[in-house]
């Protein structure tokens, strides 16, 4: 995957677009996370980043570019099929470590606390 193409996945878009997507993100981030996080190495940053993108404090920036790039891990076509064990995910860890390195720093404690708090209270069964 070449940087233009994350680039144009990290698009913060138009309001309405950030719109679209979270609710996008919001109907399908934890299905998907269950699905994902034994191979998502770095499973606290995301879901904490799931709490970022939905906090209504997040700069629309910052929101936008979590919003683009949870709205393509949480997709049910990519360009690496995601059933496709070890690698299926691959794409989706490029474009979040792309996002995380965009907005470096925007991840308050309260989000990462409120992450904490979903792992430990949700199952981890479909």
């Amino acid at each position: 995957m070449d940087d233009i193409k994350i680039g144009e996945i990290l698009l913060p878009g138009e309001e309405s677009e950030q719109e679209r997507r979270e609710r996008k993100v919001r109907r399908r981030f934890w299905p998907t996370f269950r699905r994902a996080a034994r191979q998502i190495p770095f499973s606290r940053d995301l879901v904490a980043a799931f709490y970022c993108a939905v906090d209504p404090k997040t700069p629309t920036r910052t929101r936008g570019i979590l919003l683009a790039a949870l709205a393509y891990f949480v997709l049910p076509l990519d360009f690496v099929p995601d059933m496709l064990a070890v690698v299926g995910f691959s794409d989706d860890i490029a474009v979040l470590t792309a996002a995380f390195a965009a907005i470096s720093g925007q991840i308050k404690e309260v989000h990462y606390n409120k992450a904490d708090e979903a792992l430990r209270d949700r199952p981890d069964e479909e």
